[in-house]
């Protein structure tokens, strides 16, 4: 879906430019061109969405709800409390209070891929912790 939706991204591109199109080099590769840049251009988008959201595109293992259902509250905010300062900081801000990466950038005097960023790694240091104790839990319950 997501190729389709960028083949229909870079038709739209090229028609909208079309008008612009001055016949000095070829056609093909005058679209090759906007194809290309179409492609980057949501390359980019994608990949800060992913960061904006917290999601680490080399970490592909997820976390499933049991995982957390056998984490009692204590230990859920004992993991917390072991990030280190700046992560549990803007963890905290962001997920537990709910503010944005400009207020917590506003907030701490940092810029917003900071916050970006240590939020990620926040969560990436959370995901290893929670899937090691789902490891451990189901490694030594009863049968």
């Amino acid at each position: 879906m997501e190729a389709e939706d960028l083949l229909q991204d870079t038709f739209i591109r090229i028609f909208d430019k079309l008008k612009n199109f001055e016949y000095k080099g070829s056609f093909e590769g005058w679209l090759n061109k906007i194809a290309v840049h179409t492609s980057l251009k949501n390359c980019n988008k994608s990949s800060f969405q992913k960061e904006k959201i917290g999601i680490d595109p080399g970490c592909d293992q997820s976390v499933e709800p049991e995982a957390i259902s056998v984490l009692s509250e204590e230990e859920l905010i004992r993991l917390i409390q072991d990030l280190p300062e700046g992560y549990r900081v803007i963890f905290n801000l962001a997920v537990i209070e709910g503010y944005s990466h400009r207020e917590i950038a506003e907030k701490l005097g940092i810029k917003e891929s900071t916050s970006r960023s240590q939020l990620v790694k926040a969560r990436n240091i959370l995901k290893k912790k929670v899937l090691a104790l789902k490891k451990d839990y189901y490694e030594h319950r009863p049968l």
